[in-house]
């Protein structure tokens, strides 16, 4: 019986523990398989981005607030982003893939410019790049929750674009992602009073930030409740 055991042990050694995968000598897989991971929903998202034309250039404006489910947790940080002097881009939506997404596009801008054959992100090709990378992820079951406005002017012609996180795209005189699109594009249910403008012209990009609105909440006792 002893002899037995001695065997059995002899041949299984350096076998796989159960209910994990044998691990080959010299394979490239040395930790156990396991299965893909993918973000069920967003965490810390920001909320409406609102983009208008107008006869020389783009507004886009966004408040800078990052709520932690109903926790008004980050009350500064940019929702909208210079990529180039024609070109910027506002997002909505979960805020780790922004950021993700941006250091790509902000690295992409880097590599163009190093290049110096004259050429540049414009706003129309900023839109297709980032419309085909959020189908492409969302045809992988992956998506990149955010709806993304992206405006400027190339060549004095103005463009304002839209595309939310399955690809899905389309241009327009106004623009407005989250609750906004639903409120005739200007009001949101939860936001902040501090809030950034971008304004592109054929002279270029700027950014006001931060801009405080004024509130009151003299008729809140006016509302039902309230109390």
């Amino acid at each position: 019986m002893a002899s037995t055991d001695m065997i059995r042990n002899e041949f299984w050694r350096n076998g796989p523990q159960p209910g994990s995968f044998y691990n080959f000598p010299g394979g490239k897989n040395s930790e156990q398989i396991g299965s893909a991971k993918r973000t069920l929903q967003p965490i810390v998202t920001g909320t409406s981005v609102l983009g208008v034309k107008f006869d020389q250039g783009v507004i886009i404006a966004a408040d800078m607030l990052g709520s932690y489910g109903s926790l008004a947790r980050y009350r500064d940080f940019s929702r909208v982003s210079k990529v180039n002097n024609s070109t910027v881009i506002g997002c909505g939506g979960d805020i780790a893939d922004f950021q993700f997404l941006k250091s790509i596009i902000e690295q992409r801008v880097i590599d163009e410019e190093c290049l110096e054959d004259g050429f540049s992100y414009t706003p129309s090709s900023l839109f297709s790049w980032v419309t085909r990378v959020l189908y492409n992820r969302r045809s992988k079951f992956d998506p990149l929750w955010n709806t993304y406005i992206i405006g400027g002017v190339d060549e004095e012609k103005t463009f304002l674009g839209y595309v939310d996180k399955i690809g899905m795209s389309y241009q327009a005189d106004s623009v407005a992602s989250g609750y906004g699109a639903y409120m005739a594009q200007p009001m949101d249910a939860r936001s902040l009073n501090k809030y950034e403008v971008a304004i592109v012209t054929k002279d270029g990009v700027e950014i006001k930030s931060p801009l405080t609105s004024e509130t009151s909440w003299d008729i809140a006792n006016f509302v039902s409740g309230y109390e």
